[in-house]
């Protein structure tokens, strides 16, 4: 059956347009949509550029969405200024809708980008992990975490410079404190996640930017999430094999062992990741360097190795 728009949606929907544009935002194409939330591009007069309009239904939202995640997520987005950072611009209330508007990153995410072209050759994946690593640690010396750092949320701009993104899961923890709220996606959580323990904030993500790091160079996971108890036993018996079909050096290997390492205390932290050997080359480089792209066809993964795809989030205790 057909799906038709009553017309007082259609009524609301050009009510809130109208406002925005009375705003300085006119709306332009549907990029992303949810079950309660969609991104739509936008042109802002203020800022005389395009940018992405997060636009998140009050009605169909989790109550805990509402009162908990959203309210800490433009909290510290207000906050946050980094170069590979999504820029937070305005938020605005309009007709139970709230409305977010954000820096536009064109360019798709990491996840889309790996899968057109394969893995990514060292020295430019080195670029771009620069880059994230950048953002992590900024956020880390200001005690916040992330706790969602996957492909899908690091995005790419006009000059294909990273960008981390949806802090919806973020919040304020200082490295003393343990956290006991379980979310993020399975693929990219570390141990204790899945083994529910309370657990501090940055090594966690510390073990995403490592499976991350993995993925960026071999196109594949690292593990396996379709059977998470089996996952947890590769986890914490560093198991970490490496695709055969996507040679890069032994430093690069190093590195990912150190972050996908499963006794926490002994995990890298962001400060003794840019201190790695792999990274040295790179300490001249801008943070936003330029990963120009990729002009090999997408290749293959190891077969033994699970193929990227997108991840559901795990649910907030």
């Amino acid at each position: 059956m057909a799906f038709h728009m009553r017309n007082t949606d259609k009524v609301s929907i050009l009510n809130d347009e109208e406002e925005l544009r009375k705003r300085g935002y006119v709306i332009g194409s549907l990029l992303g949509e949810g079950s309660y939330a969609k991104v739509k591009s936008a042109h802002c007069e203020r800022l005389n550029k395009k940018v992405a309009l997060k636009i998140i239904n009050k009605h169909k939202a989790p109550k805990d969405f509402l009162l908990k995640f959203l309210p800490r997520e433009i909290e510290l987005m207000q906050v946050i200024h980094h170069p590979n950072i999504v820029q937070l611009h305005e938020v605005m209330q309009l007709n139970g809708k709230v409305y977010i508007a954000m820096e536009m990153a064109g360019h798709g995410d990491l996840l889309e980008y790996i899968k057109l072209r394969g893995a990514i050759p060292e020295e430019k994946a080195k670029c771009m992990f620069q880059q994230m690593l950048n953002a992590v640690e900024y956020l880390h010396n200001i005690d916040i975490v992330h706790r969602d750092l996957k492909c899908e949320n690091i995005l790419l701009d006009a000059n294909n410079t990273l960008k981390v993104s949806d802090f919806g899961f973020a919040r304020l923890l200082k490295s003393s404190e343990l956290s006991k709220t379980f979310c993020g996606s399975a693929a990219y959580a570390a141990p204790e996640i899945l083994q529910g323990i309370p657990y501090s904030g940055p090594p966690y993500d510390i073990w995403s930017m490592g499976v991350i790091l993995y993925i960026m160079l071999c196109g594949s996971m690292p593990f396996d999430d379709s059977n998470i108890k089996k996952m947890i036993k590769y986890q914490t018996e560093k198991k970490v094999g490496f695709s055969r079909s996507h040679k890069f050096s032994d430093e690069a290997k190093n590195l990912i062992h150190r972050m996908l390492e499963c006794v926490v205390s002994a995990r890298a932290t962001s400060a003794q990741i840019q201190d790695h050997v792999w990274l040295q080359n790179t300490k001249s480089r801008r943070p936003s360097c330029d990963p120009t792209p990729c002009e090999s066809s997408p290749s293959r993964a190891d077969d033994k190795q699970p193929m990227i795809r997108g991840n559901e989030g795990m649910k907030a205790a």
